[in-house]
């Protein structure tokens, strides 16, 4: 069993950046694949990106390629989501989620946070 709780969000003008910690509890957090998700208005929940358990592999969805990285803390259970040069359209809640599988497919996901706003103006 694995809780997270998000936090960091908030509101940013356009080109700003945020950083969003997900702190999770449980002594197996290590063995996770970690991954964030967003939910914009009106859409479905999406990709953004994800992390392996050993902190060597990252994909991320092409919206946020070099604008977003993902990190990971396993002595301190926690991953981050560093976002720079953000827009409008980046705004959504977002939420990071626990997986025994790498991928990103919302649906291998199988614990989640309860969500962090984050809203970019222009």
């Amino acid at each position: 069993q694995v809780q997270l709780v998000e936090s960091g969000g908030g509101l940013v003008q356009a080109g700003g950046s945020l950083r969003l910690s997900c702190a999770a509890s449980g002594r197996t957090f290590s063995s996770y694949n970690m991954g964030w998700f967003r939910q914009g208005p009106g859409k479905e929940r999406e990709f953004v990106t994800t992390i392996g358990w050993s902190d060597r592999h990252t994909v991320y969805a092409d919206s946020v390629k070099g604008r977003f990285t993902i990190s990971r803390d396993n002595a301190e259970n926690s991953v981050y989501l560093q976002m720079n040069s953000l827009k409008p359209e980046d705004t959504a809640v977002y939420y990071c989620a626990a997986s025994r599988q790498f991928g990103a497919n919302v649906k291998d996901y199988d614990y989640w946070g309860q969500g962090t706003q984050v809203t970019v103006s222009s």
